[in-house]
């Protein structure tokens, strides 16, 4: 894992392997080129076939935020104003006697159960995202969090259509002859799949890219198709139509592969009739002949690959709008091609030890009850315990998958029962969350309703704990802040939501300052908790050779051995001309073993079973059109993976400060000229900042990149003041694309 060479100053410079913990489907394989014990550079792996020795800018400036001059170097404690953000330095024994002393006095008080943890995918490596942390909020018995915060709708889809989250691979993508980018933006958040694309394209394939924002990615391909957020179902339903109408014509569909590998074709035939490229038009506003062409170039070639993202299960309708796409490559046997099917995540297809390394059996029982479990999409409300407060229960709505589908993103359990069975419960329990320790996200800045969630993080009776890099839009609240490690200084192993590979990382740095990993923050308060359990000892290094099942089918004949030599392994799956190809020949993991048009365990939890089309919460036929007639659209920022690398000037230089984007038309409409300053508002919060007059975007949308920190300049107010808490159909998931707005021109 560690090598040497000399640099062009002659100095000795070492080389460990590493592997990308953030929140991106490509987990690059890293090289760490480090020299008199400080980290110089950071490269792509040349050996591991995914990374290719190509990274994103943002990682391939990583010295940068590793030792960034405001990094957390000690823990703080507040002593201003909460949101002030000023704290003075103390001591580790301080800070965690202060925590174990609050959490003990408020267990005593009000129960543990008022103590929530809040963690997402700031660091995806095992290790940091889930494992002493999740042993130590056990042990105590505080309230479980249910991480729905990105893709949990989307996975909840996918799982009850294919049985699985595994999906084309992604290196396949370079073969493919059509490939439709469905909601998603690769030169951004998927460069190694992108690099794919265009290697397709140069061989003649066509590429399509389905989004309301004409974004960089869509720039580049040969077709826009500027669909309306929260349509993505109608269009899909109106492709099935068209294959199957015109299949006699065209031969488009694959009948053996339907008759051997799917279940409910008959209905799923029925339903589609209903679906003319009329009635899909009128709802999703792409034009009759365009709907009419892509279906007919998706039935033309078996090697369509679909790379749908998370874009498009951002709103009310979104897990049966990955349902209902993932039923696509089925019905014209794309699937039985490599570079054909779809993509949306591979992460259930690691053998992951996740109850090992978590240890949900720590968890006290009351009454026969689990701790309660509140959803973090639904923070502000959980905070304030509104009539909307999610806790745990089915009460909004019967959610398909809620915490068995739905550890994201995409790290989700592959050890649970059924995606329809929600597993626990403590129902009804709306006792007031007294303490909140926030790790591995940043809630003030990428949660929903942000208004809700600081007036939440303002209540005088919360005792908040941060473990971070940086002073961040949500450590400023804290009562507590301690520093965080970047990947460079500890251990961990890694899976991939994009990929079938195992990825190492090694330390190769000491942490700065005195900063600590994840696992010994919790293994130390564990410690000050007086936590006996000899798991509490365990360290980092035997965690990460225990978190997979290397006994599994799918690791067979390889050893951990292979991957400390090589920092990379791949998974054991079917192939097909060299790639990973999971279902050529079926091999869903449904209840029937087939891809399930007709899911009879949808249909017992009382929803649709067949693939349909369920309007955005605040779409246009909701009461909300009439005042707030643009739908808010806010895709990522290319520098930033959500708010993180926001804070690093070189990143967010070249973006500047954050603008609104308006067709023409709407600008027109509204007497707005570029470069105005103009006023974004709905009923739940407002921003001012400049317009940006371009047809990048479609009518009737307001887009903003987001990922900027609250306090960025040449703006007022924040991005996520405006979106809503609802929830998804399926999963439980967050709504950041259905919201509608109207803007104004400041005066």
């Amino acid at each position: 894992m560690r090598t040497s060479t000399v640099g062009s100053s002659g100095a000795a410079i070492s080389i460990i392997k590493g592997a990308c913990p953030h929140d991106c489907p490509d987990t690059c394989a890293l090289e760490y080129h480090v020299a008199d014990g400080k980290l110089i550079e950071v490269k792509g792996s040349t050996t591991h076939s995914v990374t290719a020795g190509v990274l994103c800018t943002k990682v391939a400036k990583y010295p940068l935020r590793t030792y960034h001059p405001t990094r957390i170097q000690t823990p703080l404690k507040r002593v201003g104003a909460k949101g002030e953000g000023k704290f003075v330095p103390i001591t580790w024994d301080e800070a965690l006697t202060t925590i174990a002393s609050k959490f003990k006095a408020i267990s005593a008080e009000h129960g543990a159960e008022a103590i929530l943890p809040y963690s997402y995918a700031g660091n995806m490596g095992m290790l940091q995202y889930g494992s002493m942390d999740r042993r130590f909020f056990h042990s105590i018995g505080a309230s479980q969090l249910d991480r729905t915060i990105c893709a949990s709708a989307g996975a909840a889809g996918l799982t009850v259509t294919l049985g699985s989250r595994l999906g084309t691979d992604m290196e396949a993508f370079a073969h493919s002859e059509l490939i439709i980018l469905w909601g998603t933006n690769p030169i951004t958040s998927n460069l190694h799949l992108w690099s794919r694309c265009q290697e397709a394209k140069r061989r003649g394939a066509t590429l399509i890219a389905i989004d309301p924002y004409r974004s960089l990615s869509a720039e580049k391909c040969h077709q826009w198709l500027p669909i309306k957020p929260g349509t993505d179902a109608a269009l899909a339903l109106a492709m099935m139509h068209v294959l199957i109408r015109d299949d006699a014509e065209t031969h488009a569909l694959d009948h053996d592969y339907i008759a051997k590998y799917t279940l409910g074709f008959d209905a799923l035939k029925a339903r589609a009739a209903e679906w003319t490229p009329q009635r899909a038009s009128d709802i999703c506003g792409i034009p009759v002949a365009d709907i009419e062409a892509l279906a007919k170039a998706y039935g033309s070639t078996k090697k369509a690959a679909i790379r749908l993202n998370y874009g498009m299960q951002r709103h009310g309708g979104g897990g049966m709008a990955v349902r209902t796409v993932a039923c696509l490559p089925a019905l014209t046997g794309a699937w039985r091609e490599a570079s054909g099917g779809a993509l949306l995540s591979t992460s259930g297809a690691y053998p992951m030890n996740s109850a090992y390394l978590e240890r949900p059996d720590l968890m006290p029982k009351h009454d026969g009850k689990l701790p309660r479990m509140v959803n973090m999409s639904a923070l502000g409300d959980a905070l304030a315990w509104s009539a909307r407060a999610s806790v745990c229960s089915l009460s909004l709505g019967e959610r398909v998958g809620v915490r068995d589908v739905a550890l994201d993103p995409d790290l989700d359990r592959s050890d649970t029962p059924s995606p329809v069975t929600p597993h626990h419960r403590g129902e009804g329990n709306q006792q007031a969350i007294k303490a909140l320790f926030v790790y591995n996200s940043n809630p003030a800045a990428v949660a929903p309703d942000s208004n809700q969630v600081l007036k939440g993080f303002a209540r005088d009776d919360l005792f908040m704990v941060v473990h971070d890099v940086f002073i961040t839009d949500t450590a400023r609240y804290a009562d507590i802040v301690l520093p965080a490690t970047t990947s460079p200084e500890h251990d961990d192993i890694n899976r991939s939501y994009g990929h079938y590979d195992l990825v190492l990382n090694r330390r190769a740095i000491d942490p700065v300052g005195e900063s600590l990993p994840n696992t010994e923050l919790f293994r130390r308060l564990a410690k000050k908790m007086a936590l006996t359990d000899p798991c509490f000892d365990e360290t980092d290094e035997s965690m990460i050779q225990h978190a997979f099942d290397w006994s599994h089918k799918t690791l067979a004949g390889q050893s951990f051995a292979t991957l400390e030599r090589d920092g990379v392994l791949r998974l054991n799956y079917p192939k097909k001309d060299g790639f990973i190809a999971p279902f050529v020949e079926g091999g869903f993991g449904t209840p029937s073993g087939k891809c399930e048009f007709y899911s009879e365990a949808l249909a017992k939890r009382g929803f649709d079973p067949l693939p349909t089309y369920i309007a955005p919460h605040e779409g246009e036929a909701s009461d909300l059109f009439t005042e707030f007639p643009l739908a808010l659209n806010t895709p990522p920022a290319r520098n930033f993976m959500n708010s993180t690398f926001a804070n690093i000037e070189e990143l967010a230089k070249p973006h500047g400060p954050p603008t609104v984007q308006l067709n023409p038309l709407d600008a027109a409409a509204r007497k707005v000229t570029e470069g105005q300053k103009v006023r974004v508002f709905n009923s739940r919060g407002a921003m001012k900042l400049a317009a940006c007059v371009t047809s990048d975007t479609r009518p009737g949308v307001a887009t903003i990149l987001w990922g900027h920190w609250r306090n960025h300049p040449g703006a007022e107010g924040f991005v996520n003041d405006l979106t809503s808490q609802a929830l998804t159909d399926l999963g439980g998931g967050a709504t950041f694309y259905d919201c509608r707005v109207e803007v104004t021109a400041t005066l």
